[in-house]
């Protein structure tokens, strides 16, 4: 849709819509150009109307905490959506289910399930991410998955339809699902298990540090770059790109995490082609020395 008739279609939702919008400084990775059209979604109501308006005629892009995305310089030709506060709610159902809107953090899901001696959601304090993020790719970590606390998601549609679906009607795989891809995940219930808050104090601390120790932290990354190609091999990732690739090896200012090398950094200025570059470098070097393919854990927007 040519941007005038956007700007004339959109004029309702005021500041909240923005043109041409500068996404360098919502990701991770601070690598990025403009969207065509960002979207700050202040509720349930503003969503479905927006979405109505639109009708399904411009491609959508749903960004949550950005931490495991990659964007292209280039203009994003579509629109990017984000969640505001008000899609950020936790609460308690009954004893043992949390309800959980989709912007919120994956951790502040941790340490809501902690106050309510809840335990299952530990693992959540080792995900840099949002509930949205998580349902979407089935995060997990040191074992556990989204998939393994999930009840139903609230979603709704690209035409503003909203739909509820219980997990027993999702297949879920490593890093994956069976969702529709165009859905916009609003919330979701989770069940936990009550036990003892401090043996589930001291988990969480252990995910904490087992992280800190082996992962990077407090600097420009996305997390883990590639899947661990579980039906290929009973190696990790990290394991076939420290066989395959000399760990040294960077693009501008793109190079990879000497603390953990899945993941790969921005050391100040780094470009998409940069990181795009190191990407496929690295895919390609395991490809010729383990004849493994990798496939991307961190989503792209081009």
């Amino acid at each position: 849709m040519e941007i005038d008739k956007l700007k004339n279609l959109l004029d309702e939702f005021g500041d909240n819509v923005r043109f041409e919008h500068d996404l360098k400084k919502k990701n991770w990775f601070n690598i990025g150009g403009k969207s065509k059209v960002f979207y700050k979604a202040n509720n349930l109501k503003e969503l479905v109307n927006f979405l109505k308006k639109l009708n399904n005629e411009e491609k959508i892009f749903i960004l949550g905490a950005g931490s495991n995305t990659l964007i292209s310089d280039n203009l994003f030709d579509g629109v990017v959506i984000k969640l505001s506060k008000n899609f950020n709610n936790i609460s308690l159902l009954g004893e043992d289910i949390i309800i959980a809107g989709s912007a919120v953090l994956d951790k502040a899901l941790s340490d809501f399930a902690i106050n309510n001696n809840l335990s299952g959601f530990e693992f959540l304090s080792g995900i840099p991410g949002t509930i949205g993020g998580g349902i979407k790719m089935n995060a997990g970590c040191f074992g556990k998955e989204f998939k393994d606390i999930l009840l139903s998601i609230q979603a709704i549609d690209k035409l503003g339809n909203v739909i509820t679906i219980p997990r027993k009607d999702i297949k879920f795989e490593y890093r994956n699902n069976d969702l529709p891809h165009d859905l916009i995940f609003l919330s979701a219930s989770f069940k936990g298990a009550k036990g003892l808050s401090i043996d589930i104090k001291n988990e969480t601390s252990r995910i904490k540090s087992e992280k800190e120790k082996n992962q990077p932290t407090k600097i420009k990354t996305s997390g883990s770059t590639f899947k661990n190609p579980i039906s290929q091999t009973n190696k990790k990732v990290w394991e076939l790109i420290k066989e395959s690739v000399p760990l040294d090896k960077s693009f501008g200012d793109a190079c990879i995490s000497d603390k953990h090398c899945n993941f790969f950094l921005n050391k100040g200025n780094a470009t998409f082609k940069d990181m795009s570059m190191l990407i496929d470098f690295v895919s390609k070097k395991v490809l010729e020395k383990t004849g493994i393919s990798l496939e991307k854990e961190i989503k792209i927007l081009e």
